[in-house]
């Protein structure tokens, strides 16, 4: 039906009224009823011709060429005329019966009508004309009625359906107007115009699905030009003679369903035309019916679309690719900040191995070559598998993740040499390890299919191995896009583990240089002692912490607990230097602020360090026996004092600057008494200060912890104690833990 009103206007249809094409007698009969039904001039039985001409929703006319007149007007056409004219008429008494006039008003009759043209069998591919109550009445229109003329339009469309073979058969056209009224018709004169062109190229079928195979019984020349197949080719034949090597068949299935189900469908798939080529066919397949609701046709549109469709494919595929190089880039950023986070090798080799699974890999191991005592060797640093419980399989695996038929070893040649090894597709039994079961098994539980080796390199050095790979039955297929992207995220992840390398170096370094600077604690007599250090793990590097004691030559015992600003080997050198200044002021017996002071001098004129917080403290005999504490603290975290009746007291007593702040201030001292069974606890800051803590909160805990222990708890346990209930693991600062005793009455000699 939409064949027949929008169809191609310019060419000549299939010919209904000459001889049928030899397709059968049941075809043949059927065309003869078709003919009989529209030759006679008058007594036209409606219900016997094509639904396309009865039930098309434009009003649609059949012209008898040979003779000029209208002889078929559906109801449509017969609504323009007002139900006054009688058929047969002559075409130009139906259109001024009609009302019929051009856009000036002048009547049909008077000008190159297109209905006129139609009439002598020339096409029409879209005309306007303006309908006219006063063309109606047979008068010519005022110029007021010739402007309501132009707001109410017709667009005509008009074509031959057949060709006389000789001078006894009939010729027919076919006139179909489409109603433009209402305001802005005129503006919409062009558009459809060009709609009404682009109709002329559109090929159309008709199909009857009450013969078998639901053949072709119509087809029009758009069809032909568009398949390459002429009239006699196609006629009697299902469409499918255009299918071919690709087309899909689910569009096929889609399509024969809709037609089980008789209903309208729109698909688009791949044809073939006569010459093989092939071409993207948009096909709109809709059921025709009669009176009754019963299908008696198909009528198919096909539109050549390959254009539109390699358009949106190669749109598809430059999405595609852009999608691909920001989950790249997305990758890359991800995995380098990762691994950057971490400063040791194996929280960097643990944060590629979590990346890589399951965006580029369904496993993953990570190798590195480390070097003790003048020998190297492989250290299988990180796993992964998407499916946790097959991570043993490939630790186990050792470097049969990635073995060749060949013999060669992926993995060690990554390692030696730095060469990388893309294995597309990897054996199903490796030679390497058919005679070894137990490597067999693993490997056949993993399933790999597919596997890159890349080599961790930086500053020109291979540092390990990097290896990826996929698992059947779903496991992708590896090509060298994928080893660049590898060796891109290798390369970044070298860079990785040799600066955490550097790190490491530099912090054992520094470790050991604050290490040797720290005294071993000496034995007091009437004193138990215990000291911890704590090297710095998340993150942070070696700081400036430091403790002493010493027996000094007036009899008294000395203490200091101090922290140089900085994270780094000169604090760490800094911290050494002003623990000798302070230790050769406190020989000289002078008092705990003088000292600190003295340390303030030489800092600040030497510029020994930027600035350090330190508690300077001694243990002198009391008046009358017993102990006595003289401290001074310059902005250090206070002391604890835990009574020998479990009482905890914070000495916070005289807080001043910081060593290297300022001397505008002249510090000051502090003195307690002490007895037998009270504990000293000195710490830096390393110890209070955590992430998501207060430091005020992890000192009550201290104070709390201390207050809960025996009072004879070894000194030794009670360290162990302190720093189980704070959680020292991923320390972000270097911490110290000093924590003294007095165990007898007597305090050192006086001096």
């Amino acid at each position: 039906m939409t064949g027949w009103t929008n169809g191609d206007h310019g060419e000549v249809a299939t010919d209904l009224s000459g001889p049928a094409p030899d397709l059968g007698a049941d075809y043949a009969a059927e065309a003869q009823r078709v003919r009989d039904a529209v030759a006679p001039p008058s007594g036209l039985n409606q219900t016997d011709l094509p639904q396309v001409l009865h039930t098309a929703p434009a009003a649609v006319a059949l012209i008898d060429l040979g003779q000029g007149l209208v002889t078929y007007a559906n109801d449509s056409a017969s609504g323009l005329t007002g139900g006054r004219a009688t058929l047969p008429l002559d075409i130009d008494a139906w259109s001024e019966a009609a009302g019929l006039t051009d856009l000036s008003g002048r009547p049909m009759r008077d000008t190159a009508s297109p209905l006129s043209r139609v009439a002598q069998g020339i096409p029409v591919s879209g005309e306007p004309v303006a309908v006219s109550d006063a063309a109606r009445r047979g008068s010519y229109a005022s110029e007021e009625e010739r402007e309501e003329a132009e707001g109410r339009l017709l667009w005509v469309t008009g074509f031959p359906l057949s060709e006389a073979v000789n001078a006894d058969q009939r010729r027919l056209a076919l006139v179909v107007f489409l109603q433009l009224s209402g305001a802005g018709a005129q503006r919409h004169l062009e558009m459809v115009r060009d709609r009404a062109v682009v109709a002329t190229e559109l090929s159309f079928t008709i199909s009857d699905p009450a013969r078998e195979q639901n053949p072709l019984v119509w087809v029009n020349p758009a069809f032909t030009r568009l398949t390459g197949y002429e009239l006699d080719e196609v006629m009697g034949r299902n469409c499918r003679f255009l299918q071919g090597p690709n087309t899909d068949p689910a569009s096929i299935s889609r399509i024969r369903t809709a037609l089980d189900e008789e209903r309208a469908i729109t698909e688009v798939l791949l044809n073939y035309r006569r010459d093989g080529t092939a071409f993207w066919n948009q096909v709109s397949i809709t059921p025709v019916l009669d009176g009754g609701g019963r299908v008696v046709n198909f009528v198919g549109v096909q539109s050549d679309v390959t254009e539109r469709v390699m358009v949106e494919n190669e749109r598809r595929a430059a999405l595609a690719a852009a999608e691909e190089t920001r989950e790249q880039l997305r990758l890359l950023t991800e995995s380098t900040q990762a691994m950057s986070a971490s400063l040791d090798t194996t929280g960097v080799a643990e944060a590629l191995a979590g990346i890589v699974v399951p965006a580029m890999a369904d496993f993953c191991c990570v190798d590195l070559l480390e070097e003790s005592d003048g020998t190297s060797s492989v250290r299988r640093a990180a796993v992964n598998h998407r499916d946790e419980s097959k991570t043993d399989e490939v630790r186990e695996l050792g470097r049969w993740v990635s073995p060749t038929d060949d013999g060669r070893d992926p993995i060690g040649e990554a390692l030696s040499t730095g060469t990388p090894s893309l294995l597309a597709e990897l054996p199903v039994r490796p030679a390497g390890i058919a005679d070894q079961p137990d490597l067999l098994r693993r490997y056949e539980a993993l399933r790999p299919r597919s596997a890159i080796v890349v080599p961790l390199r930086a500053r020109g050095q291979v540092l390990g191995s990097l290896t990826l790979g996929t698992e059947l039955p779903y496991g992708r297929r590896y090509a060298q896009r994928d080893l660049y992207l590898a060796a891109d995220l290798a390369a970044r992840a070298g860079l990785a583990l040799d600066n955490a390398r550097l790190y490491a170096r530099e912090h054992g370094a520094a470790e050991t240089l604050q290490r040797s600077l720290l005294p071993a604690v000496p034995e007091m007599p009437g004193m138990s002692i215990a000291s911890r250090y704590l090297a710095a793990t998340d993150g942070a590097q070696v700081g400036g912490d430091w403790y002493d004691m010493l027996a000094l030559p007036d009899g008294a015992v000395g203490l200091a607990v101090g922290d140089v600003v900085g994270h780094d080997l000169r604090a760490a050198a800094a911290m050494g230097e002003l623990r000798g200044v302070l230790r050769s002021y406190a020989w000289e017996g002078l008092g705990p602020a003088t000292v600190v002071d003295r340390c303030d001098d030489v800092v600040q004129g030497l510029g020994m360090a930027a600035m350090a917080t330190a508690v300077y403290a001694r243990f002198e005999r009391g008046e009358g026996g017993g102990w006595l504490l003289r401290y001074s603290n310059a902005g250090h975290p206070p002391p604890l004092l835990r009574r020998a009746d479990g009482t905890v007291e914070l000495l916070t007593g005289n807080l001043s600057p910081l060593i290297g702040a300022t001397r505008a201030i002249t510090r000051e001292e502090t003195s307690v008494r002490c007895g037998k069974g009270d504990l000293l606890v000195l710490h830096t800051d390393g110890l209070i200060e955590a992430p998501g803590a207060d430091p005020d909160d992890r000192t009550q805990l201290i104070a709390d912890t201390l207050a809960a222990q025996a009072a004879d708890m070894p000194v030794e346990e009670l360290c162990d104690r302190l720093l189980g209930m704070l959680g020292v693991d991923g320390l972000r600062d270097d911490a110290v833990l000093l924590a003294i005793r007095i165990e007898g009455e007597d305090g050192p000699a006086p001096v």
